[in-house]
C-alpha cells in the first residue's frame, strides 16, 4: 500500500476548508489539535492503514474514555477524506449504549445555584447573568454571541449555526435583568457579554470563570465547565414537560438521539428506580 507523507501545508489547507464550511471556531480548534497530536506521534513515517491502526491502538494505551478516541479517529478519518486517503481511515470503536451517566459529571441545580449564589458575592456580575442565560436557554457556549441587545429587547434570538438557523425564547425576567445590565454597562447595540475592550468573551475565557467559582462554591470542578449548565437545562425541561420531540428542537439537535443522550439517568436515579419495580420481597 503506498506510503504517503504528511505536511504542514496540508493541514493548513485542511483548516482553511473547515472555515469556508463555516465551522465553529471552536469546532475547528479541535480538528487542528488532534491532526496536530496525530502528526506528532507519527513523526516521519509515511501515512497508511497500518499507521492509523497503530495510533488507535496509542489512543486505547492512554487511558482515554472510547467517546474521546472516537472523537480523535473521526477527526484523523474527516482530515484523510479530504485528502483523499480513504484507505488509511480506521473504524471507530464500538460503545455499547450507555444505561446511565456518571454521577460524578452530574451538575444539580442545587450546586448551579451556588454558583451563581457565589459569582454574585464576589462581585461577577458578567459571570453570574452568563450562567443564567446559557442554563435558562439551554444556548452553547458558541451561541453567546448571539444574546444581542436587540435580541433581549425582541424576546428571542436569531441563532445561525451548522447551516441551520433557529429561535430562542429568551424568558421575560431575564430580559429585564440583561437590559438593566445593558444599560448600567453602557452598552447601546450588539453583544451583551464583553470584555472590558468591548470584545465577546470566548469560550475558553468563559471556561475558566466558571472554574475559578468552584472552590468558593465547594462544587466539584469536573462538573463545572458551559456545556453542563446546557445539560442542566435540557434535564430540568424534559421532567417538566416530558417531551423530547420539542426538546431537541430547542437545543438545536438535527437527531432525536442527540438529545436522548442528555437525558440518560445517573446510577442513583437508575437504581431507584429499580427498586421502585418491587420485585425484591
Amino acid at each position: 500500500m503506498k506510503e504517503r507523507v504528511l505536511m504542514a501545508s496540508q493541514i493548513d489547507a485542511f483548516i482553511q476548508y473547515l472555515r469556508e464550511e463555516e465551522r465553529e471556531p471552536g469546532t475547528v480548534e479541535k480538528y487542528l489539535r488532534d491532526i496536530r497530536l496525530f502528526a506528532a506521534w507519527s513523526g516521519n513515517r509515511g501515512v497508511c492503514k497500518e499507521l492509523s491502526t497503530g495510533w488507535k491502538s496509542y489512543l486505547k494505551s492512554l487511558s482515554y474514555q472510547p467517546e474521546t478516541i472516537n472523537s480523535k479517529l473521526s477527526a484523523l478519518n474527516k482530515f484523510f477524506a479530504f485528502l483523499g486517503w480513504n484507505d488509511c481511515r480506521v473504524k471507530l470503536l464500538k460503545i455499547q449504549h450507555r444505561l446511565f451517566r456518571r454521577a460524578d459529571k452530574d451538575l444539580t441545580k442545587e450546586e448551579y445555584r451556588r454558583l451563581l449564589e457565589t459569582a454574585a458575592g464576589l462581585g461577577r456580575e458578567r459571570l453570574t447573568l452568563l450562567m443564567e442565560t446559557i442554563c435558562a436557554t439551554g444556548i452553547r457556549v458558541s451561541e453567546v454571541k448571539y444574546i444581542t441587545l436587540g435580541a433581549v429587547q425582541n424576546g428571542h434570538a436569531e441563532v445561525a449555526l451548522k447551516g441551520k438557523i433557529r429561535t430562542i425564547l429568551l424568558p421575560g425576567k431575564l430580559c429585564r435583568k440583561l437590559q438593566k445590565y445593558a444599560k448600567k454597562k453602557k452598552i447601546v447595540s450588539g453583544e451583551i457579554f464583553l470584555t472590558r475592550n468591548g470584545k465577546g468573551l470566548s469560550r475558553r475565557q468563559i471556561w475558566a470563570e466558571m472554574k475559578a467559582l468552584c472552590g468558593y462554591a465547594e462544587v466539584e470542578s469536573s462538573k463545572v465547565f458551559p456545556h453542563n449548565l446546557r445539560h442542566l437545562f435540557a434535564r430540568t425541561f424534559y421532567r417538566v414537560y416530558k417531551d423530547v420531540a420539542k426538546l431537541a428542537d430547542v437545543l438545536g439537535h438535527s437527531s432525536i438521539e442527540t438529545t436522548r443522550i442528555y437525558l440518560i439517568s445517573t446510577s442513583v436515579e437508575h437504581v431507584r428506580q429499580l427498586e421502585r419495580l418491587g420485585l425484591i420481597s
